[in-house]
């Protein structure tokens, strides 16, 4: 669990360190472009029920703090979410991320066979070419 710090409220706000890491970027490039904007969030279950926001402008200060040593691998698609909804009048809302569920493309030329092993069918192409070598 990360945590957001901001401005001298000693109240620390506690988000989910993937999401903080994608929440940052959304923050530091509006801040950047020297706009102000809305940020809000519904609490979690460990906090009074209800929903905060702050007014978040490059003049009070913000510090992101993340339990992780590393930085998770971000998603397009979700910081693009946070800024489309920075951009909107309602500000920043910070959503859980979309995960693509879509089932992955196949080629025609190679048909998904459940129940085969990879092997073998390395192993059948392997005959086919030889098969066609010696016709």
């Amino acid at each position: 669990m990360g945590t957001l710090y901001y401005g001298d409220s000693g109240t620390p706000i506690g988000i989910e360190d993937r999401a903080l890491a994608h929440l940052k970027v959304a923050i530091i490039t509006k801040l950047r472009r020297g706009e102000s904007f809305t940020l809000s969030w519904r609490h979690t279950d460990d906090q009074a029920r209800g929903r905060s926001t702050l007014w978040v402008h490059q003049s009070i200060p913000l510090r992101f703090v993340f339990d992780e040593p590393e930085t998770p691998e971000l998603s397009r698609k979700w910081i693009e979410d946070l800024m489309r909804s920075a951009n909107s009048t309602g500000g920043v809302q910070l959503v859980p991320e979309q995960l693509d569920t879509d089932p992955i493309p196949t080629l025609e030329e190679q048909p998904v066979q459940v129940g085969v092993d990879v092997q073998e069918v390395e192993e059948a192409k392997t005959k086919a070419a030889d098969d066609a070598k010696s016709a």
